[in-house]
């Protein structure tokens, strides 16, 4: 087993979405889809008993068990988080397989997820279950698809809580209605470095988006990564926010490919400069804070879009995202770090991985030339 492989699984899986694949995967790294659904015979999270969570939980698996034939590409682990270490919690974090709010009321939270699966179940956490599709690039169309199967097969063999007049009820007032949060993980370096960020995201605001950071709620934005997601629930279809979303999300990604297009028009030496030293400080660095290699790798992300650095791949560059985060590192070495120990690992690995992917580029160009010849 590498040592990707060795940090990747099985603990928890569901990485489909690190893959590169996908339409518009250089700009979009993942697309979520989330239904919030609570079931109608118990209370919501705010007044339901700890037995009360464990017949939620209960009544799901029988549910899912049942439907299991019907869905396809479906998880098989079902994890009960407070059985788990903290490491491993982290760990699921980093992979956008629960939320924080979900790892601070563990007690009674579970998660089925697959090894690859796209598809992942939230049980107990703000709401009785939380049906969670990732996808790589932009794939509302097909995460929204797979959401879909999966909640009415569920549906049909449990009573959800709804209202004829506001749709699904849900334990905060936001998601009522659909109970969808449909979300985009975007790279808008152009954007930023254009200085026309600012006027793209308050423009969200007055349509009935939001934007926030790489783990959502709360998060800071960093290496130019946006959260972009609907805020309304109530009053419109499902289908009719994934399309409006999807709909935005061509408009900035017109709007991010344009400003590159400034950017190789007015100021390509100084963009390949940027490219090329976050290039050369990633491979050659002993010692990395995870900020400055989020901020380096959206330098070179921008490169290998803009073509100016052909020998790195997109998985590449979303692995490296993931693994060198806090618990992938301790799970690679096997024990706590300290600050400075992380941030050595970090940056031993980022050389490894971008030396043996040059290492693949090099070989697969020779045999590309050898069929030439």
């Amino acid at each position: 087993m590498t040592d990707r492989e060795d940090i990747l699984g099985p603990v928890g899986g569901g990485l489909a979405w690190i893959s590169g694949d996908g339409p518009h995967a250089d700009i979009i790294l993942s697309t979520r889809i989330r239904l919030a659904r609570n079931l109608e015979r118990y209370p919501f999270r705010e007044t339901i008993t700890s037995p009360q969570q464990e017949m939620v939980a209960e009544d799901l698996l029988e549910a899912y068990r049942s439907a299991e034939p019907e869905l396809g590409d479906t998880p098989h682990q079902f994890l009960r988080l407070v059985e788990m270490p903290d490491n491993q919690l982290t760990l699921l974090l980093e992979r956008h397989l629960v939320s924080r709010e979900m790892v601070k009321f563990k007690e009674s939270a579970a998660l089925l997820v697959g090894d690859e699966g796209r598809l992942s179940i939230l049980v107990n956490e703000e709401d009785h279950l939380r049906i969670q599709v990732l996808t790589p690039g932009l794939q509302l169309d097909r995460s929204w698809d797979i959401a879909e199967r999966t909640e009415g097969a569920l549906r049909t063999r449990l009573k959800f809580a709804y209202h004829h007049r506001f749709g699904f009820l849900t334990s905060c007032p936001t998601n009522t209605g659909t109970g969808l949060r449909a979300s985009v993980l975007i790279h808008l370096p152009g954007l930023v470095l254009t200085r026309e960020i600012h006027k793209v995201l308050q423009g969200l605001s007055q349509i009935g988006l939001t934007f926030r950071g790489l783990y959502g709620e709360g998060s800071d934005v960093i290496g130019n990564y946006f959260q972009l997601s609907n805020q309304t629930t109530l009053g419109k279809g499902e289908e009719e926010l994934v399309d409006h979303l999807a709909q935005i999300t061509r408009q900035v990604i017109e709007y991010e490919e344009n400003a590159r297009q400034v950017l190789a028009r007015d100021a390509l030496d100084e963009i390949e400069d940027k490219v090329w030293r976050a290039y050369g400080l990633l491979t050659c660095a002993r010692s990395i804070s995870f900020d400055e290699m989020m901020n380096l790798l959206s330098a070179v992300r921008l490169g290998v879009s803009m073509k100016l650095l052909p020998d790195v791949g997109v998985d590449t560059l979303n692995e490296l995202l993931l693994l060198t985060q806090t618990a992938h590192l301790e799970r690679k070495t096997g024990r706590s770090l300290t600050k400075r120990e992380r941030e050595v690992a970090r940056a031993r690995l980022v050389r490894e991985i971008l030396e043996n992917d040059r290492a693949e580029h090099e070989e697969f160009g020779d045999d590309e030339d050898e069929e030439a010849g």
